[in-house]
């Protein structure tokens, strides 16, 4: 009997809107303070899509100074796989002149 009420109280319809929600569209995740972030985060599993996580990056020209950069999970998938596909092809447009002497001229 109590086991099913735990159950009947651990999918109530506040939990599945907390694992619902998408960041504000008004602004992006990198302008939301600290505390704006943990208070959104709340609820949400560390692998869900809509957990934002940040990250610093260091600035090119300065040794010391770093920039936070702030995305969901789904969005630093995205940018992740972007950066994949530059690669790629990049590798491809490189290897195909270099191994390609017609290309170079220098048959």
């Amino acid at each position: 009997m109590m086991i099913a009420l735990a159950l009947a109280v651990s999918s109530t319809p506040a939990t599945t809107a907390a694992t619902d929600r998408r960041p504000p569209l008004d602004r992006p995740a990198s302008t939301m303070t600290g505390t704006e972030i943990k208070a959104y985060n709340v609820g949400l599993a560390p692998t869900h899509p809509d957990f934002i996580k940040c990250r610093k990056i260091e600035e090119v020209g300065s040794l010391v100074k770093k920039a936070r950069v702030c995305h969901t999970n789904e969005q630093w998938k995205q940018l992740w796989a972007q950066g994949n596909q530059d690669s790629r092809d990049t590798m491809d447009a490189m290897s195909s002149k270099a191994g390609d002497c017609r290309a170079t001229g220098t048959c």
